[in-house]
């Protein structure tokens, strides 16, 4: 295998310390993505530097101008402080010539607009719930016929769950009317309104960029869930240690599935991939409901690369260890056929 000089782009706050020594189980969690992707490239014996980045582009030309890496690591999630600036990143190093991990511009700019997403598998008629888009500032006067409840309210852009929690599950216009205005006032982006699905929640990792292979589905569960209480991945579910202890929240493979579901569900998610021109790797975010149909409900470019994490988890159970995990991303990205190299 050929030593490759890897530079790492992360948040300039997530750029962690050579040890986990001396830290707490909560100050690690801050950056724990970003040491183990570092670690990871270690152990197969790459040269590696950790770049923090913010909102000057500055840093990564001259990151790349000095050093001139094989290939970028892409780990940022927000440029500037706001999400859907990660794609213009990328477009910068195709602008620069420079390979890099994970998904292309296209596929990130499309994927993290929800509602233009759902209007491409619309299209594509593939199952999405049913949805509307309550611009940022406009009161949720009217709410469409198409449109019956319950209904889910988050954010139309933001990722990980940011403003998702069990009172985004609305049951009444009333109800509607406030968590649009929440999410309008406290994350400050459009909100999006689907309809909620009632069933099961499931993650299928997919890696490639022309030929696709998707990982064994994942699970969401509560086995300690509040009587009536909705199973959705909240904030909390996702993040808060002492809300998954609560309510025994895990994730693990899927058990139990219809018969011919998880081939059915595999096909589905490369022609989601393929769809949302995705590149690189992505996790498809699903719900199965008792009757045995599966909905879309979003695709996510560049997914959580923790170690111990669902994505990597997946890929263990299909027999790609974490450090094959890193080297197999890193292929991908040197050979992604940018418009530059044709």
């Amino acid at each position: 295998m050929k030593k490759l000089r890897v530079l790492v782009l992360m948040h300039e706050d997530l750029v962690p310390p050579e040890t986990l020594e001396g830290y707490s189980e909560k100050e690690i969690r801050e950056w724990k993505v970003e040491f183990d992707v570092l670690e990871g490239l270690r152990e197969l014996g790459h040269e590696v530097r950790p770049l923090g980045v913010h909102s000057d582009l500055g840093v990564v030309q001259r990151a790349i101008e000095k050093w001139r890496p094989h290939v970028a690591f892409n780990l940022l999630e927000e440029f500037h402080g706001v999400a859907v600036y990660d794609h213009h990143v990328v477009s910068y190093l195709e602008l620069m010539r420079q390979p890099y991990t994970g998904c292309n511009p296209r596929g990130l700019l499309i994927a993290h607009d929800k509602a233009l997403s759902k209007k491409i598998l619309t299209f594509h008629r593939i199952p999405t719930p049913k949805f509307a888009v309550y611009p940022l500032g406009r009161v949720a006067k009217r709410r469409p016929k198409r449109l019956e409840f319950p209904l889910v309210v988050k954010s139309a852009t933001e990722h990980a769950s940011l403003g998702i929690s069990q009172a985004s599950v609305v049951r009444s216009d009333e109800k509607l009317r406030e968590r649009v205005d929440f999410i309008h006032k406290q994350v400050m982006t459009d909100a999006i309104v689907e309809q909620y699905i009632e069933g099961r929640e499931l993650y299928v990792g997919v890696i490639g960029n022309q030929r696709l292979q998707t990982f064994p589905v994942w699970e969401l569960v509560f086995t300690k869930p509040r009587e009536n209480m909705p199973l959705i991945a909240t904030e909390k579910a996702k993040w808060d240690p002492e809300f998954q202890e609560r309510r025994g929240v895990e994730t693990h493979e899927a058990k139990n599935l219809p018969e011919g579901a998880e081939q059915a569900i595999s096909k589905l998610c490369k022609r989601v991939y393929r769809a949302l021109d995705l590149s690189g790797y992505a996790r498809m975010d699903l719900r199965l409901t008792p009757e045995g149909r599966v909905y879309v409900l979003e695709a996510n470019p560049n997914p959580n690369l923790e170690y111990g994490e669902d994505f990597a988890e997946s890929a263990e159970k299909a027999g790609i260890s974490y450090e094959m995990l890193l080297q197999r991303i890193l292929n991908l990205g040197l050979r992604f056929q940018a418009a530059w190299k044709r």
